[in-house]
């Protein structure tokens, strides 16, 4: 039996693309992003029993949100869509996306890939950072659960189709 040979994955081979005309169908690659990491920030439950010497700690839920930085480019739908938000000061639902994210390290022949695709609620927090750039900062907020699937890439990776489910096996 062959052991695999492990690899490194890449920063760059985990992308995000947004629905910015809301339809749920076609989602736009989130370019020009020079910090998108994701925070989980599990809630706990923490006791301790009488009879037991340790304490017990178990995960209840999550409030996950992702830290983004972004230089703003004209002719570029996700950083418009985000870039309105934070100008416009848009409140609720007008304030929300919804992202894919896309482990395109697991890509099969036919360009399909795991993903997980999310509500998110773009929280701003500053515009015009930077002398050589401008330059967008803020959070998006999980407004939703996870919804897991996979996606089918364009040839360039510019564009991807989520469904929801696993990958059909060939």
């Amino acid at each position: 039996m062959a052991v695999e040979k492990k690899e490194l994955v890449g920063r760059h081979k985990r992308l995000a693309f947004m629905d910015v005309e809301g339809t749920g169908t076609t989602f736009i690659r989130m370019t020009g992003f020079t910090a998108l990491s994701e925070g989980k920030e599990a809630k706990e439950y923490n006791r301790q029993y009488v009879d037991e010497a340790t304490e017990r700690n178990d995960v209840v839920g999550y409030a996950t949100s992702v830290e983004y930085e972004f230089d703003r480019y004209t002719n570029d739908k996700v950083c418009e869509k985000i870039c309105t938000i934070t100008d416009d000061e848009l409140v609720g639902t007008e304030a929300q996306v919804d992202i894919v994210t896309v482990d395109v390290f697991t890509a099969d022949d036919n360009k399909r890939a795991i993903a997980r695709k999310r509500t998110w609620s773009v929280i701003p927090d500053t515009s015009g950072d930077g002398t050589d750039a401008l330059i967008y900062s803020g959070s998006f907020a999980a407004a939703s659960e996870i919804t897991k699937g996979y996606v089918t890439l364009d040839d360039k990776m510019e564009t991807c189709t989520f469904t929801e489910g696993a990958i059909p096996s060939e």
